[in-house]
């Protein structure tokens, strides 16, 4: 199945639209908020003649925008004629948005001398009919922001989420750990190359050392619980939505043991279908 190539987002205030278009551009969309409606026929026109060189688009447009309740529509009407999209209305519970825009603190755009919830029953009104011209309806209510994004995965880009990129850096402690590091694991208990003669000035990426390393018990040990762990806690991440995990390993100079480590961390996840990037960032200092 195509992915929706445009998608137009509205719904209530703080049903989630903006959280919603950040994830869409965490996804290769090209996400444009609060435009006016007006100019989404000129934007599809220029997409249409390749004057603009953009594949994925999602337009968030909603009552902040004067007379929007009269003008969408109409626009929608003529988009739908021109192009293939899908519009996607938000919606949450009346004490659900109050509690949401009490805690951010901000002012509902139609609670000028009323209170937020008049706003937010007068807003739901406003917006009937154009919700009954959406394609998708999603009540975010008790949706969690992970669930927000299981939910664009599987609905509009034909998905599921069973992929994470994760990049496997080796690095020296006597250097200092990588500051976008996830999960460090710490490999300086194992045997040390370095204080073998023959080995102090080669890398992990040489067959003598990585043979010293690892026919050590206690290294089989590590890897094996390691191996475990990271089979159990990725996809776990992948569950609550994480796409990109950084494991950083370890050892002091950065050179053998945490090079070692991290190849065959990258071994066991490429087998595991992962996207793995891999670097090894003190391997020559």
């Amino acid at each position: 199945m195509k992915e929706d190539k445009l998608l137009i987002i509205t719904g209530l205030s703080g049903s989630g639209k903006t959280a919603f278009s950040h994830f869409l551009e965490d996804l290769g969309y090209y996400c444009v908020d609060n435009l006016p409606s007006k100019l989404i026929p000129i934007f599809v026109e220029l997409r249409e003649r390749k004057k603009v060189e953009i594949d994925k688009v999602a337009l968030v447009v909603d009552i902040r925008e004067l007379d929007f309740t009269k003008e969408f529509p109409r626009v929608w009407e003529k988009v739908r004629k021109r192009v293939s999209a899908k519009l996607i209305f938000l919606e949450a519970s009346d004490k659900t948005l109050v509690n949401r825009f009490s805690e951010s603190r901000r002012p509902h755009p139609l609670s000028k001398n009323k209170s937020v919830l008049e706003g937010v029953r007068l807003e739901r009104k406003k917006l009937e009919e154009i919700k009954k011209l959406a394609d998708e309806v999603i009540d975010t209510t008790t949706t969690t922001i992970y669930q927000l994004k299981e939910i664009i995965r599987n609905r509009f880009l034909k998905r599921k989420s069973n992929k994470m990129q994760v990049s496997l850096v080796s690095f020296g402690y006597k250097y200092g750990i990588p500051i976008d590091s996830d999960l460090v694991f710490d490999t300086r208990f194992l045997p040390n190359p370095f204080y073998v003669e023959e080995l102090r000035n080669k890398t992990g990426k040489s067959k003598k050392v990585v043979d010293y390393v690892i026919k050590k018990p206690e290294t089989k040990e590590f890897l094996k619980e390691l191996y475990r762990f990271m089979g159990y806690l990725i996809p776990n991440f992948l569950q609550e939505g994480k796409s990109y995990l950084t494991i950083s390993f370890g050892c002091t100079g950065g050179k053998h043991r945490s090079v070692i480590i991290a190849e065959k961390s990258k071994e066991y996840l490429r087998k595991r279908k992962y996207d793995i990037r891999i670097y090894h960032r003190d391997i020559y200092k």
